[in-house]
């Protein structure tokens, strides 16, 4: 049995889990209304396939692209499009964007699904186009598209697949109660990956505070044939779910700053991403429902719930019975590294694994920050091994060249350094709005070097343009000087 590595850094946090996995998991009524947010047409070519009065089946696909970042959109249940209007974005600034708004008719009529259980008799290459076309993307928080994850590099040979159980952050349990209930799609969909990627091994990583969990997946492993996957139960620290930790611990391998997992052999996916995928290719039904976890003191009853993807926050919390007297504050995502919302008029969407209604007890008010007092607790719990006390300092003073030697881009904004510092020093705080300032900064850079290329070009062309004229001038001049002889005279000087 694989014995886990520790990772440098880290801290330990009071879970919270036993509020939401006290409950069973629960399938909620149909929402009366289901919201797309549809921002990523603005940066893509992407084609909204519906317009306003239209009707849309369960599964129906509703934005679609060539591009391989931008999977397609599909409908949770049947109904009619409302409009496409502005809508609040799951953003903390309270940002609006282009949403497809659908009243839900109660029918749940389909599209015909069309599963694939051979799958081995399938190339990795088309499982990857119905995994695109399931629109299926990291269910971890990040979203980040699966089909691409699945095709790296063709230079880099990846020789394990890790999928990460491991819920570190506190009050998020949408993982567990996923294992516990269904063991068989999450190791089925490692199965699928692994084929794909055509490895042979595969580590399931899981925290050893998930103890119905490991049992539920390790008697379905039993039940079937998984002898490529191993369970593995790892510590339970903080930030131990952060990809480049999990595979620190489980393989003893470091990804290089910069790059990705596949550089060192690995491809990193979640549990509940592979049991999309076993889902989308077995039964043929895209991604457009995901566990969540609703919880916090600000709640009445905290549970975990399977939701249709699109289904506005606000009716999840109306079914676990309402806010409670104390509720305070609504975060997407858990209290480490979620985004506080401005309403609850806000959908779930892919990337939502928790809504975290804190309650006064559990928000920390705002602290005085006082002066750093150089006693390097923040570079101790770093899990990055940065240097967080100098990434202030230059950050602070806006020395972003600084800030980059330090390496900057490197910091995963985990909040372990805002947990430690015992000045209050909101320190995740000026190492975003650092790497903001860089990010404008390298977007000026390339403005001005595309002004400059275009100046060139035009200079160039002109210059082109003058010595073209010139050499036209210069051969009329020489047609014009010579001697035009009629046919008649050449025929009297033979």
């Amino acid at each position: 049995m694989l014995r886990p590595r520790p990772f440098f850094g880290g801290v330990q946090l009071e879970g919270h889990k036993q509020e939401s996995n006290f409950a069973p998991l629960i399938i909620p009524p149909l929402p009366k209304t289901l919201i797309y947010p549809l921002p990523q047409l603005k940066s893509g070519n992407g084609k909204i396939l519906v317009a306003s009065g239209n009707r849309v089946l369960k599964g129906q696909a509703i934005v679609v692209s060539d591009n391989p970042m931008l999977p397609p959109v599909h409908a949770a249940s049947s109904g009619w499009v409302r409009c496409i209007e502005q809508r609040p974005l799951p953003h903390p600034s309270g940002l609006t964007g282009d949403c497809a708004v659908i009243d839900v008719d109660g029918l749940e009529e389909s599209v015909e699904f069309q599963g694939f259980p051979n799958y081995a008799e399938m190339e990795p290459a088309d499982l990857c186009a119905r995994i695109h076309a399931a629109g299926i993307v990291g269910l971890g928080g990040a979203a980040f598209p699966t089909m691409v994850k699945l095709k790296p590099p063709k230079q880099l040979k990846i020789e394990t697949l890790v999928l990460n159980g491991a819920e570190c952050e506190p009050y998020i349990t949408c993982d567990d109660s996923l294992s516990r209930h269904y063991p068989h799609a999450v190791l089925g969909g490692a199965k699928i990956l692994a084929h794909i990627l055509g490895v042979a091994c595969c580590l399931l990583a899981i925290e050893e505070d998930m103890p119905q969990a490991i049992a539920a997946l390790e008697k379905a492993k039993s039940e079937g044939d998984y002898r490529q996957i191993e369970i593995v139960p790892v510590p339970v620290i903080y930030p131990m779910g952060g990809e480049r930790q999990l595979i620190q611990v489980l393989t003893g391998k470091e990804v290089p700053a910069n790059g990705i997992p596949a550089e060192v052999g690995v491809v990193c996916q979640n549990v509940a991403t592979a049991a999309a995928v076993y889902q989308a290719i077995t039964t043929g039904e895209p991604l457009i429902s995901r566990i969540v976890t609703v919880t916090g003191q600000g709640v009445r009853r905290p549970q975990n719930l399977l939701v249709r993807i699109g289904t506005p926050i606000a009716e999840l919390v109306e079914h676990c019975g309402g806010y409670t007297d104390s509720a305070e504050r609504l975060i997407l995502g858990g209290p480490m590294m979620g985004i506080a919302l401005p309403t609850d008029d806000i959908p779930i969407t892919k990337a939502a694994n928790c809504i975290l209604v804190a309650g006064r007890d559990e928000v920390v008010g705002e602290k005085h920050s006082m002066p750093c007092i150089r006693c390097g607790a923040c570079a101790t719990a770093c899990p990055v091994n940065l240097l967080p006390q100098q990434l202030y300092w230059h950050s602070r003073a806006d020395s972003l060249d600084r800030a980059m030697a330090y390496h900057l881009p490197d910091c995963i904004e985990c909040g372990c350094c805002d947990v430690v510092c015992p000045s209050h020093i909101p320190l995740v705080q000026h190492f975003r709005s650092a790497k903001s300032k860089v990010a404008a900064k390298e977007q000026e850079r390339l403005k001005a070097d595309h002004a400059r290329l275009r100046y060139e070009a035009r200079q160039e062309r002109k210059q082109r343009e003058q010595l073209e004229k010139a050499e036209s001038a210069k051969r009329k001049k020489e047609l014009l000087g010579k001697p035009i002889l009629n046919n008649t005279t050449q025929e009297l000087g033979r």
